[in-house]
């Protein structure tokens, strides 16, 4: 599953055995990998189509359930101990600013709640990710969040399928916290496979999750999710969720021909506490209002998937300049993401490669996303040697970017980088632990509890 997880799976497990008093060989682990988006940035929240993986690094959550509601809880990156209880009602927070690490299990307990879902038992447990690579654009909030899904879900005996998930995680992060995000992150979380390129049509996503909203009547939701999901080489128009796989003929030894490289700015900030993801969302929100209206259509949701390319190109007039530069975004996105599903079928790397630095560059000048040294990064990124293509991973705004790399080049593509952004950017660099400035990684696999006496 994760090569690197199971280096860490004893050392949580002896932790939960230490808060707890329990045997190691009771504690269950919740490993949720942290993902990168190729292709579709800054459209999900759109109802656009987008691709997804998953990488070998995440987050592990060691537990095991405690002998009432209680939850306990210890970080390997934040101190003091979490307590509190599965029964006590959990209301949204107010202030941004008042978010921390305990939010999030709050924030589980809370969606679990508020959908009907009867909590008896809490949990004790460790929660580690890597450091360094939090609010890195990697999407941990969600691998933090969906941990304390499935470890409360494990310890109830709640049965939740991968689309309740999403839909959980998405109530974690937009009701709980209040962050205005789409489900791109925790469905690549769930969804992916090793080997494949994830592919989401957000539109279809969105309306499901809004059916689960409106009534519990998915009481099989794993059945109607995979309904939805066929092979690229199906054609059937009611695929909206679906697995491309990399062409066999471009495998070398049973391993994928690239790498993933990510290069961080030594930026990093807690997507709440910035509004200027939200101010995005709300622009794109506003350009897809004023296309609607100017057409005469009445009666969709103002998001940009509601649009379609003709009545774009007809009305694009009216839109204000920024406004016209998310709407570019957007649809010149759609159209590389369909590109890219073809190139990547076809086991053509090289094409899939530029198109990722076409989106990369569409988020420099449309989004408008991406500050001085995240832009920087990205420039070194797209000029390392064997880097078949680079963006920002994320929102863009602080974090880090990522890169598919020639395997054989991976070590000496990130050489590079290191030496040409410590020139660059010195101040940052130094602040950054020198294990973590570039990282080399392989793709991953889905989120899952690791039972007892199981290493994947």
């Amino acid at each position: 599953m994760f090569p690197l997880f199971v280096l860490q799976l004893d050392f949580v497990r002896k932790k939960v055995a230490e808060i707890s008093g329990r045997d190691e060989q009771e504690v269950r682990v919740a490993a949720c990998p942290y993902r990168i988006c190729p292709l579709g940035a800054h459209i999900d929240h759109q109802g656009g189509i987008v691709t997804a993986m998953t990488i070998n690094y995440g987050v592990l959550l060691g537990f095991v359930p405690s002998n009432d509601s209680e939850v306990v809880l210890q970080s390997g990156q934040f101190k003091g101990v979490i307590q509190f209880r599965v029964d006590d009602l959990q209301k949204p927070i107010d202030n941004p600013e008042n978010i921390n690490w305990e939010s999030y299990a709050r924030g589980a307990v809370y969606a679990l709640q508020s959908n009907g879902y009867d909590l008896k038992k809490g949990i004790i447990g460790y929660i580690s990710g890597v450091k360094g690579l939090d609010s890195s654009g990697l999407s941990s909030s969600a691998a933090v969040g969906i941990a304390y899904l499935l470890a409360l879900e494990d310890v109830n005996d709640l049965i939740v399928s991968p689309v309740d998930n999403i839909q959980l995680d998405k109530s974690i992060e937009n009701k709980y916290l209040g962050l205005e995000n789409g489900i791109l992150d925790p469905s690549a979380i769930l969804l992916s496979r090793y080997g494949y390129l994830t592919l989401m049509d957000c539109k279809v996503l969105v309306q499901l999750v809004e059916k689960i909203e409106l009534c519990a009547i998915l009481k099989s939701s794993s059945q109607f999710l995979f309904s939805f999901v066929f092979f690229l080489s199906r054609t059937a128009s009611s695929s909206h969720v679906y697995f491309s796989e990399l062409s066999k003929s471009q495998w070398s030894q049973g391993q994928l021909p690239f790498k993933i490289l990510l290069a961080f700015s030594g930026l990093q900030h807690n997507l709440p506490k910035k509004r200027g993801y939200n101010t995005r969302v709300f622009e794109c929100k506003e350009a897809a209002s004023a296309i609607l209206g100017a057409s005469g259509s009445e009666g969709v949701s103002n998001i940009l998937c509601n649009v379609d390319p003709p009545m774009y190109e007809a009305h694009k007039s009216v839109l204000e300049e920024n406004l016209s530069k998310r709407a570019e975004h957007y649809f010149s996105e759609m159209k590389r993401v369909a590109k890219g599903r073809d190139a990547w079928a076809s086991g053509n790397l090289q094409e899939f490669g530029q198109l990722i630095s076409a989106s990369g560059r569409s988020s420099i000048l449309n989004y408008e996303c991406g500050s001085k040294e995240m832009i920087q990064l990205y420039e070194i990124l797209v000029k390392a040697p064997g880097v078949l293509g680079a963006r920002f991973s994320g929102a863009g705004f602080r974090g880090c970017c990522l890169a598919i790399v020639e395997p054989d080049l991976a070590e000496q593509a990130a050489e590079y980088v290191r030496a040409e952004y410590e020139k660059a950017q010195p101040e940052l660099v130094c602040k950054i632990p020198a294990d973590r400035r570039v990282l080399v990684c392989e793709p991953g696999d889905s989120a899952r509890v690791i039972l007892p006496d199981h290493r994947s």
